[in-house]
């Protein structure tokens, strides 16, 4: 996997944490030789794990909507930034640029980006794997949701089941290399699985 995506805040959070977090993503994919594909802005965690994947020696692709771009907050000194018109553009060109997606600590924005791949790989739009990086728990009443609309009959497991959850971004990065993607929503013929 030559490309990763990350969803993260563009806000530092509350906890030193999450920026030693966001921070240790960037470094870790340098290290690795994989892109860095994110959302091209400059503050928050999404500027450090930028900072710290070039400060490493790898590469970093942006892709930012030119409203943003134009209240100076696009990343200067990125290998490649986009500009884009708008969100759902962004949301296009970064699901074709990566090739797996892992969410980091991160408000509504970051939810949004996440669920959406999420859900085009349920719609086999794409067949890449959707991860939580799950730093101390940070993920947990979320992920407790996902697994309750399982449970309820609004999501199949086999949706739930594919998302790698790990606290431990070495791991999801292993399970990116041996992901199999789930059969699509709409591509069994037989009727009984639609409530499983």
């Amino acid at each position: 996997m030559n490309s990763i995506a990350i969803f993260c805040g563009s806000a530092l959070g509350s906890d030193p944490l999450y920026a030693q977090i966001a921070k240790k993503v960037g470094q870790t994919l340098a290290a690795r030789h994989q892109t860095l594909v994110y959302g091209g802005g400059r503050s928050g965690l999404m500027g450090i794990i930028a900072d710290s994947a070039l400060a490493a020696g790898g590469k970093v692709i942006g892709v930012i909507p030119r409203q943003l771009v134009n209240r100076e907050l696009a990343h200067p000194h990125i290998t490649k930034l986009f500009v884009v018109e708008n969100m759902h553009e962004r949301k296009t060109r970064m699901s074709e640029l990566a090739q797996g997606f892992i969410a980091i600590p991160g408000g509504a924005g970051t939810l949004e980006e996440i669920f959406e791949q999420w859900t085009w790989a349920q719609l086999g739009i794409h067949k890449k794997p959707c991860a939580f990086l799950n730093v101390d728990g940070f993920y947990d009443d979320l992920l407790k949701f996902i697994y309750m609309t399982t449970e309820k009959g609004f999501t199949k497991a086999r949706f739930s089941d594919a998302l790698i959850v790990s606290d431990d971004l070495e791991e999801i990065l292993r399970q990116f290399e041996t992901y199999q993607p789930p059969e699509p929503k709409w591509g069994r013929s037989d009727q009984t699985d639609l409530v499983k």
